[in-house]
């Protein structure tokens, strides 16, 4: 089996197997061939012996935020095997040269979101519960009905002011990606305003924008459904006029479906009699993977008189393997007789390092294994907000 990237037309190819398994259609081949083999993504592919093009994985690339940091990043999608090839470890075999190459190339950390737990466990990837789905009656809001001004964006306006936004609350998430305008557009735009019913809207109060919100009209028979698609705040006052904006929509919608990333919980916060009401669903189809463990380790927020050994075990990243003394001032390989105050797999690594688990909650897995300093330890690993806003 051959294991490299895909170029020209092997990328069409390639396209083919992940429409194939995705159950995907193709209205114009040949318009799907022209724009597929303009790609630049990074698309990986396994061969046969007879060179046939058998499974494929691609690795977007962008910058996440790890404890207000942007580091470099990856995003695993289109990952699918011809049905008459499956069984046979390509996807396993694709993995192990991506990732290598992903820590050659600088990459930090690398996501995706998965069809099955247990098979992305495999690769190193863990779960983390990244955000929470709220649905409420309109008229449970109508306590924070305040004086707010509304502008809705029309489709050829500029993002700016949306970008600025989303720029101030990201970097206060983990796992959030940089934006720049043409990305914004991409979550904002629309192709038939009044088929797709999506709608953005600019909030502002005392002169000062402070919040925006992004949703779709989703038609119920019984009563149409505001569905929430994203929202960004820069302070309580923002956070406030998203629900006063809210709960102006008592008469048009039976429900609002709202999105809140993890960390911030809804029914911790909302001030109303009807709390008991409001359904919560989490949502835990997203799993991240460290690709470095020792910048990661070096970019996580710890208190500056930290002293602590780690052992993390990874089966796909050698550079990975081993332990590491952490401090205030630095991170350094530790020498192999060092006795480790934690021990950890690198899927349990990966979800305490990104604040998808406190210490706590770390300590019920058993690849986890805290043998001192666990007080110390405790204010190392914490739960942490997380933001995840982008597909791939």
């Amino acid at each position: 089996m051959v294991i490299r990237k895909l170029e020209g037309r092997e990328r069409f190819d390639a396209y083919l197997i992940s429409t194939y398994c995705f159950h995907s259609r193709i209205e114009d081949v040949e318009k799907e061939r022209e724009r597929v083999q303009a790609e630049t993504l990074q698309d990986w592919g396994a061969f046969d012996e007879d060179g046939t093009l058998t499974a494929r994985i691609i690795n977007n690339q962008f910058e996440l935020y790890l404890d207000g940091t942007a580091v470099q990043a990856g995003g695993i999608g289109a990952v699918s095997t011809l049905p008459e090839y499956r069984d046979k470890g390509s996807i396993r075999k694709i993995f192990q040269t991506l990732l290598t190459e992903a820590y050659r190339g600088g990459e930090i950390l690398s996501a995706l979101y998965p069809f099955s737990h247990a098979f992305y466990r495999k690769q190193g990837y863990e779960v983390v519960t990244y955000q929470n789905d709220y649905e409420l009656e309109p008229g449970m809001l109508k306590g924070y009905r305040c004086e707010e001004s509304v502008t809705r964006w029309n489709p050829g306006e500029p993002v700016t002011e949306y970008l600025k936004i989303y720029q101030s609350f990201a970097s206060r998430f983990n796992l959030a990606m940089q934006r720049d305008e043409k990305s914004m557009l991409e979550h904002m735009k629309v192709d038939k305003l009044y088929q797709e019913r999506k709608f953005s809207y600019l909030l502002k109060r005392e002169g000062q924008n402070v919040a925006y919100i992004t949703f779709t009209d989703v038609y119920n028979e019984e009563a149409a459904i505001l569905q929430v698609d994203e929202c960004a705040w820069i302070n309580r006052k923002g956070f406030e006029a998203i629900l006063s904006f809210l709960a102006r929509f008592e008469s048009d919608y039976g429900k609002i479906r709202l999105p809140l990333p993890g960390g911030i919980d809804l029914l911790r916060v909302i001030q109303t009699p009807r709390a008991y009401e409001i359904k919560k669903i989490c949502r835990q189809d997203f799993m991240v993977r460290v690709i470095n463990a020792q910048k990661v380790l070096e970019l996580i927020r710890k208190p500056q008189d930290c002293d602590f050994v780690i052992q993390i075990s990874d089966e796909l990243i050698p550079e990975n393997n081993g332990k590491w003394h952490v401090t205030g001032a630095g991170v350094t390989k530790a020498d192999d007789g060092c006795e480790p105050d934690l021990a950890v797999s690198e899927q349990a690594f990966a979800q305490m390092a990104v604040g998808g688990a406190n210490l706590d909650e770390a300590m019920l897995r058993e690849d986890v294994e805290i043998r001192a300093k666990e007080e110390m330890l405790r204010n190392v690993f914490t739960e942490k907000r997380i933001f995840v806003g982008e597909h791939f």
